[in-house]
C-alpha cells in the first residue's frame, strides 16, 4: 500500500533565489510548503559557483510504507527591471537555467509549470489571453509587448506590470516588471526503509553591480553596509580590502564589481529530523576574487574553494554569497 503526499524540491537564488528541498502539497493556486514525518534528508552535498550549482541529496524513507510523491523543483524567480543586470545566457528558452535532474542514476524528464506574478497577484491567464511570452528578458516577449492593444498597454502600465521606456523619436518600449515563477515537477516513489539519491544541476542567475555598492563615500557605514554585514557576514579584513579597492577606483583605476548568489537552505528543515550530513562547497571563481558568506567552521580547500561540513545540520537561515570581482587586468 502506498502512502501519498506531495514533495517539493525547491531550488533557488540570487536575487533570483535558489532553494533547498522541502515538502509541499497541491492546493488551488499551486504548491504549498508542508512538512514530512516519513522522509528524511540523510545527506546533502551542495556546490555553488557563479557558473554552476550542483546539489546531491540522499533521502531516506524512515517509515514502513512506500511513499508515492509529486516531486517539484521551483527555479529562481526572474523579475523584470528597468536596468537588467541578471546573468542569464538563454533568455528565449523555457529551461533558461539549463536545469537537469537524475534520480538513482536515471535521468528524469520533468514537466514545467510557469506562473506570472505582479504585486503578489497571479496574472498568468492575462498573458495567455494576450499572447505574451512569460520570460521577462526574452526578445519574443519584447516583440509581443510592442503589439499590445492600446487599452491593455495603458492598463498594464497603470498596474505596474510594465514600464514605458522612451527610446526617442516618439518611440516607447515596454520594459517588463513582472516576476516569473517556474517549477519543474515529476512523480516518484520512496520505497519503505530505503534510500534514494537525487542530483540537480543548473546555471545560477547571478545578480550584481558594476561597482562596490556597500560603502558610503568609501566608508563602511549606512543602511546598505548594515544590510550587507548581516546578509554576508562581512569581517574587518574583507571590508578593509574593499575600501582599498574603492580608493584605487576613485584614483582612476577600474571598478571592482559585485556578484550575488543566494540559496534557500532553510526549507531543508521541513524534512523528518535534521540533515544528518551536510557539506557546502563554494567556489569564488578566480584567485583574485574576494568572497564573503555566513558559515561555521569554513575551511579554505583550494585557491578558489571553501568548504563547510556539519552533522545533524538544522538550517535556520538561508545562504547568501557576495563575490567582489577585480578588473580583468588584475585577475
Amino acid at each position: 500500500m502506498l502512502k501519498l503526499f506531495t514533495l517539493l524540491v525547491a531550488a533557488g537564488i540570487a536575487s533570483p533565489a535558489l532553494a533547498n528541498d522541502t515538502m509541499a502539497e497541491v492546493k488551488t493556486g499551486g504548491l504549498i510548503f508542508a512538512q514530512s514525518d516519513d522522509v528524511s534528508m540523510a545527506e546533502e552535498d551542495l556546490f555553488i559557483s557563479s557558473s554552476e550549482v550542483r546539489v546531491d541529496y540522499v533521502f531516506e524513507n524512515v517509515s514502513d510504507k512506500d511513499v508515492e510523491s509529486l516531486v517539484a523543483f521551483p527555479m529562481p524567480d526572474i523579475t523584470g527591471q528597468v536596468d537588467n543586470n541578471s546573468a542569464i545566457s538563454d533568455y528565449d528558452s523555457d529551461n533558461f537555467l539549463h536545469f537537469s535532474t537524475v534520480q538513482d542514476g536515471r535521468p528524469i524528464t520533468a514537466k514545467l509549470q510557469q506562473r506570472v506574478v505582479s504585486l503578489g497577484i497571479d496574472v498568468t491567464d492575462e498573458f495567455a489571453k494576450n499572447g505574451i511570452p512569460v520570460l521577462p528578458y526574452s526578445q519574443k516577449t519584447a516583440e509581443a509587448l510592442a503589439k499590445l492593444p492600446e487599452a491593455v498597454r495603458k492598463d498594464w502600465i497603470a498596474r505596474g506590470l510594465v514600464y514605458p521606456m522612451d527610446e526617442g523619436d516618439a518611440k516607447i518600449s515596454l520594459v517588463p516588471l513582472w516576476t516569473l515563477r517556474s517549477t519543474y515537477w515529476w512523480r516518484t516513489v520512496f520505497p519503505a526503509k530505503k534510500k534514494v539519491s537525487v542530483q540537480h544541476r543548473y546555471q545560477p542567475a547571478v545578480g550584481g553591480t558594476v561597482a562596490i555598492s556597500f560603502l558610503d563615500g568609501g566608508e563602511p557605514k549606512g543602511e546598505r553596509f548594515e544590510e550587507y554585514s548581516r546578509k554576508y557576514c562581512l569581517d574587518g579584513d574583507f571590508v578593509r580590502v574593499a575600501q582599498q579597492r574603492a580608493r584605487e577606483a576613485e584614483a582612476g583605476g577600474a571598478n571592482y564589481t559585485e556578484s550575488w548568489i543566494s540559496y534557500v537552505l532553510s526549507t531543508g528543515a521541513n524534512w523528518a529530523g535534521p540533515i544528518r550530513r551536510f557539506q557546502l562547497t563554494v567556489d569564488k571563481g578566480k584567485p583574485g576574487n574576494l568572497i564573503s558568506f555566513c558559515g561555521s567552521n569554513v575551511q579554505k580547500t583550494g585557491p578558489t574553494t571553501f568548504r563547510m561540513t556539519s552533522e545533524d545540520f538544522d538550517p535556520e537561515k538561508d545562504l547568501d554569497i557576495l563575490i567582489l570581482n577585480p578588473p580583468e587586468a588584475a585577475q
